[in-house]
């Protein structure tokens, strides 16, 4: 598959406008159970364009945004100027560059499924104090939830350029294990956004496996993706269901 840290450079836009936040009920689960306060000190690993960074911002936390990729990292920080306690990092998650035990919370959105997890693990526990946790998170779509959910699936595992790797990295990526000898919790939070027809083509257009415009089946795609609007609109709209998976606890050294 392309680089990971490459995938998203022509996406940023959509990524952007269409990709949802994530909820708000995940602040006060981890104020309760990883000690989360206003003066933690968060790293967003892989933050992106931002969107899980800035729900931390939004509470007072100083947040450092580790990304990679240039065009998400810029985009990032053009959102994310009005927080002063907002601090980009140009690097990887296996190599952050930040101080030794300086972080109460290390949270990735969408991204721990990209990590080298080898690489990855000896410097989370490098950065994290001593009591400090690591929390991942996915923005993931509920198949069963309605028939324009299952017609949307079905549309991405026609077209989509490398979906199926993409979601055999997710599902295998084994959480659990990256935590032994500690332990992991796992909480789930629904929710949804609406979409008119251009905003359910950017939705899909932000994904690292659509085909883009010069693509023999971009045309395709977007006809088919049209037919599946127009059978499931309500006013101009349709609902697109979310589950949000959240793993959370401290990662002991090994």
């Amino acid at each position: 598959m392309l680089d990971p840290t490459k995938r998203f450079s022509n996406r940023v836009d959509n990524y952007l406008k269409y990709r949802p936040t994530y909820p708000p009920a995940i602040i006060p689960l981890l104020e309760s159970e990883c000690g989360l306060n206003a003066e933690s000190v968060i790293a967003d690993l892989g933050s992106g364009t931002g969107i899980l960074t800035e729900l931390f911002l939004k509470g007072g936390n100083p947040v450092f945004g580790v990304e990679p990729n240039p065009e998400m990292r810029v985009a990032g920080e053009r959102v994310l100027a009005k927080y002063p306690r907002f601090s980009s990092v140009n690097a990887a998650a296996e190599a952050t560059g930040l101080p030794g035990h300086s972080v109460d919370l290390i949270v990735a959105g969408q991204a721990f499924h990209w990590f080298d997890r080898a690489a990855a693990r000896p410097e989370f526990v490098r950065i994290l104090k001593s009591d400090g946790s690591l929390v991942l998170a996915w923005n993931g779509y509920r198949v069963e939830s309605s028939p324009m959910m299952a017609a949307y699936q079905n549309l991405v595992l026609r077209y989509g350029t490398d979906y199926s790797e993409v979601q055999r990295e997710v599902v295998g990526c084994d959480v659990e294990s990256f935590y032994a000898p500690g332990s992991c919790q796992c909480a789930r939070f629904e929710f949804q956004q609406t979409f008119d027809y251009e905003g359910l083509k950017g939705r899909l257009l932000s994904a690292s496996y659509a085909p883009e415009p010069d693509h023999l089946n971009y045309d395709a795609m977007l006809s088919d993706l049209r037919k599946i609007f127009d059978a499931n609109e309500k006013d101009g709209r349709v609902v697109f269901d979310y589950e949000t998976e959240l793993y959370y606890g401290q990662l002991p050294a090994r």
